[in-house]
């Protein structure tokens, strides 16, 4: 075994692009929106084909950040029980957000078959069970989904599981064929496109140091500025402090992925004998999936401090060797980190400042349907079809205690939560 690179194997892979000029000088559009990944790029695509004028300003390029680093994982429903939704906003209300991430899942497949975006987009998903605990979860996210009636699903045994999983780690699933897995940066960058040729001005390299959500939104560069009729802060858990209110309301949580050597046919088929995205159930995750040329793509390892391992390779490695054992000969071809925005009750931050400022952040690791369906209703608000907007911003999410203590904090709290993970 051979680690050869710690770049994205997404970033290896991705499709020509043809990067997009800096900002340069004073410009005026009809909507402004900060980040250009599947947020931004969702809203901006929605609002050109209505009609608005619209700018993106991205710091680095189109799908930097979470967009083109995530494990690919196309998830069903919010990061959380839909029981604790109801609580939240009553079942009527409920109802509309359940509809609106199912809807997620299919603005991602219509825009894949619409504009013809190429990213290996495939469904079939298991929760994956490692101890008795995670069964009665199970069977309690089966009793959900058939409330919601959604289906069809199915509860898998330890040998139904591990006739689709060649590891010994797993004692049951549910084997949702409605979610699945796709090349993630592809797919960004054919959002880009789709917007680009909808009429849709992208500026990369181009990092916003500083806006105005007032009456008259603007956004600034050190090259330039842009004001609009409405402002959109797209940037999630890489906004950084741009603004202080949103900062303090989401946490930026580190994820890992690596990838193998591409395999043989026989050997992924053994791996995963369907081509179905796998989690656990952990709070802390494991996650993977094959890729188009089949290379094991294994994600977890979360980091809840600012801290980068330097040896990203040796950090993921025992994750992968504790579940499938067997590709100890395998070379380990990339390996990358990102960021993943989390809320203090995992479900999504969404969000006026102003009169003409939106936002929409935190998605807490199911932000790969979300995201693009909140930049949807985010455009739909703008041009003045709100009702689905202001249910999902009815979500109450308190800001991260401690301060400038509330990174070591939550470090601290996670240990309650591996120590969970570690338990029968």
């Amino acid at each position: 075994m051979t680690a050869t690179s710690a770049e994205s194997y997404y970033a290896a892979t991705a499709h020509a692009w043809d990067r997009q000029p800096p900002l340069t000088g004073e410009h005026e559009t009809d909507v402004c929106i900060v980040g250009a990944g599947y947020t931004g790029l969702s809203a901006a695509l929605e609002l050109a084909e209505r009609g608005f004028k619209v700018t993106v300003l991205e710091a680095e390029s189109v799908g930097w950040g979470a967009s083109g680093r995530n494990g690919g994982q196309v998830c069903t429903g919010p990061n959380g029980a839909m029981e604790t939704v109801e609580a939240k906003l009553g079942k009527d209300d409920a109802r509309i957000v359940w509809d609106v991430t199912e809807a997620g899942k299919a603005l991602i497949r219509d825009r894949v078959e619409r504009y013809g975006i190429a990213c290996d987009l495939k469904w079939g998903y298991l929760h994956a069970a490692v101890k008795p605990g995670h069964l009665r979860e199970i069977e309690e996210m089966a009793d959900e989904y058939d409330a919601y009636g959604y289906g069809p699903i199915d509860v898998l045994d330890r040998d139904a599981v591990r006739a689709q999983v060649g590891s010994e780690r797993f004692i049951g699933a549910l084997s949702d064929p409605g979610a699945g897995h796709f090349h993630p940066l592809n797919y960004c960058l054919g959002l880009a496109r789709a917007a680009r040729e909808a009429g849709v001005t992208i500026h990369e390299g181009a990092p916003v140091i500083a806006v105005d959500t007032g009456a008259n939104p603007a956004a600034r560069t050190a090259a330039g500025a842009v004001k609009a009729k409405f402002l959109v802060m797209a940037g999630n858990a890489y906004l950084g402090g741009l603004v202080p209110a949103l900062q303090r309301r989401i946490m930026p949580v580190r994820s890992y992925i690596l990838a193998t050597e591409p395999l043989s046919e026989n050997r992924a088929r053994s791996l995963i004998a369907n081509d179905v995205a796998i989690s656990d159930l952990n709070f802390i995750v494991d996650y993977f999936r094959l890729s188009a040329d089949r290379r094991m793509l294994f994600g977890g390892r979360a980091s809840y401090t600012t801290l980068e391992p330097r040896d990203l390779f040796g950090f993921m490695r025992p994750r992968l060797m504790r579940v499938f054992p067997q590709l100890d000969d395998v070379r380990l071809d990339y390996c990358w980190g990102g960021k993943i925005g989390i809320t203090t009750d995992r479900l999504p931050d969404l969000g006026r400042i102003g009169p003409a400022t939106y936002y929409a952040q935190g998605y807490s690791g199911h932000g790969v349907a979300l995201s693009g369906m909140c930049g949807k209703l985010i455009a739909e608000a703008i041009a003045g079809q709100a009702e689905r907007f202001d249910v999902m911003a009815r979500f109450k999410h308190p800001p991260f205690p401690g301060g400038k203590l509330r990174t070591p904090l939550l470090a601290l709290g996670m240990l309650y939560y591996r120590l969970k993970d570690a338990m029968p």
